[in-house]
C-alpha cells in the first residue's frame, strides 16, 4: 500500500494520482498530473471517484494522512497506494 516517489515515476503511464490535501495547498503546488479530491470525500464517498479495477496513488503533505486514507480504502476493496513522504518528499526529489 506504499510507493516511493522514484517508483511512482517509473510506472507505465497513465497513472491515477490524487492529491488529498486541502484546496489551498493544492493550489499552491501539486505533483503534475494530480487531480484534487480532499481526503474526507474519498473516505465517505469513494465510489463517486474510484473504480475498484484501477490503481490509485494518493498523497498528502508528508504521507501520514494518505497512508490512513489508503488503509481505509483498501479495506473496502480499492487498489490504492500512499506515496511515501508525500508532497514534501516530491519537492525534495524535484
Amino acid at each position: 500500500m506504499k510507493i516511493s516517489i522514484d517508483d511512482l515515476f517509473s510506472l507505465e503511464k497513465p497513472i491515477y494520482l490524487i492529491d488529498i490535501r486541502d484546496s489551498d495547498s493544492y493550489n499552491r503546488g501539486h505533483i503534475p498530473g494530480a487531480i484534487h479530491i480532499v481526503s474526507s470525500e474519498l473516505i465517505y464517498h469513494p465510489s463517486r471517484y474510484l473504480d475498484k479495477n484501477k490503481k490509485y496513488y494518493l498523497y498528502c503533505d508528508f504521507g501520514y494522512i494518505s497512508e490512513d486514507v489508503c488503509r481505509r480504502l483498501f479495506m473496502q476493496g480499492y487498489r490504492v497506494f500512499s506515496i511515501l513522504g508525500g508532497y514534501q518528499n516530491y519537492l525534495l526529489r524535484k
